[in-house]
């Protein structure tokens, strides 16, 4: 929920329009929460539930064999999932025949919270990865909305993960460039 918020903050700060809202399954602590967030350049004026998303941010892993996570994502659409393990060792090699290739990636977003953060929070790094894979806001729009949410410390350091994680999603982005055919 929290990064969806900071999502449509650094969106609104870029002169967008945006919105951010959850969608709660089951009311037991520890249940799966989806966060839904909207960006545009026109007013939204809809409040439903996204049915046909653009992106897809996968803050859980263990939540992939569970639930179709990727239904009404279109064929262009984006998959961010926060792991160090690929798609083909995920068992979503099938994902490349749906989507661009180059839409698709991981990020250990876990694990580069817990070097800039010391904590296991990866909203901070995936909001950065979402910046660098999808170009729909800047990664200075969401350092800016970071540090407004959380002051001081925690600011500074969680907008030092979502450029670690920028900077991740770049170079693997050209890596996967420079290794495609000619």
């Amino acid at each position: 929920m929290t990064a969806a918020e900071i999502l449509s903050v650094a969106a609104f700060d870029e002169g967008r329009h945006a919105q951010a809202f959850p969608s709660f399954g089951s009311e037991r602590t520890g249940a799966p929460v989806v966060s839904y967030c909207r960006i545009d350049d026109k007013e939204i004026r809809t409040r439903e539930p996204v049915m046909a998303p653009d992106a897809v941010i996968v803050q859980d892993v263990t939540l992939i064999n569970q639930v179709d996570l990727f239904a009404g994502l279109s064929p262009e659409g984006y998959v961010l999932i926060n792991t160090s393990r690929t798609f083909e060792e995920l068992g979503l090699s099938e994902l490349f025949t749906r989507f661009h290739r180059d839409h698709l990636v991981t990020c250990p977003a876990t694990e580069i919270a817990l070097e800039h953060f010391g904590r296991p929070l990866p909203n901070a790094a995936l909001l950065g990865a979402f910046a660098a894979l999808t170009q729909q806001v800047t990664l200075g729009a969401v350092q800016i909305a970071i540090r407004d949410h959380f002051a001081g410390a925690v600011g500074e350091r969680n907008a030092e993960a979502a450029a670690a994680a920028f900077t991740v999603i770049i170079t693997s982005k050209e890596e996967l460039t420079h290794a495609a055919p000619n």
